[in-house]
């Protein structure tokens, strides 16, 4: 069995791609008039009418950043704002798939480079998810290849799949967005986490197991 987790709101109670923008304007890499335009994306996303290619426009304000900087700014934002917003319920699922030998991986449209350290804390590789171009060690501030959200996030998998010469039809797939259903509908075991409105609907009609993960796990359980 593989599972497959998509990460905001699935495995962390907030947006990576958010917390790390606060962790940015925060230590002064941007500014807030180059990201005033999301507060609109979000709500486009919410009213189920996503900018497919957001991504895209919103790493243009990374341009010309060093490798390093976005790496430790993500390290920093990962135990400041990530870490202590982890569903212990996820925490649950991947500590005991791992355990019981099977392989755990995330599929997200966030950057590699921000869910990096989550990788490292679940001790797992391999992950999909967007990636930044760099260019002597700076990002150029455009995604290497695709951006993977919606059906590219689905294609994306595909391809993973048929590189490692898996079948996806023994996959489970956790996620809360509706975002997600074209991959949801060709995994074996689709699972709504935390489900929005036509996730939950959609869930309901084809009988796929729905979690609702509340609490976050504890300050003793990451120090």
């Amino acid at each position: 069995m593989i599972h497959i987790f998509d990460i905001d709101y699935t495995v962390i109670k907030k947006s990576s791609a958010g917390c790390f923008l606060r962790e940015a304007l925060n230590k002064g890499i941007i500014s807030w008039s180059q990201i005033r335009q999301l507060p609109f994306e979000w709500l486009r996303y919410k009213l189920g009418r996503p900018n497919m290619d957001f991504i895209d426009d919103a790493v243009k304000h990374l341009a010309g950043i060093e490798k390093t900087t976005l790496e430790q700014t993500a390290l920093s934002c990962f135990e400041r704002r990530i870490k202590p917003n982890i569903y212990s319920g996820a925490v649950k699922l991947i500590k005991g798939a791992l355990a019981r030998g099977e392989k755990v991986i995330f599929a997200t449209s966030s950057l590699n480079t921000l869910i990096q350290p989550l990788e490292d804390f679940f001790s797992i590789n391999g992950s999909i998810a967007s990636k930044l171009e760099f260019c002597d060690g700076k990002t150029t501030g455009k995604i290497a290849g695709n951006s993977l959200f919606g059906s590219r996030k689905k294609e994306a998998v595909e391809a993973w799949f048929e590189k490692n010469n898996l079948d996806i039809t023994e996959a489970r797939f956790y996620s809360d967005s509706y975002t997600d259903l074209p991959l949801l509908r060709i995994c074996g075991k689709p699972v709504a986490v935390n489900p929005d409105s036509t996730l939950k609907k959609e869930a309901l009609k084809n009988d796929w197991e729905i979690l609702h993960f509340k609490k976050t796990i504890e300050k003793k359980q990451i120090c």
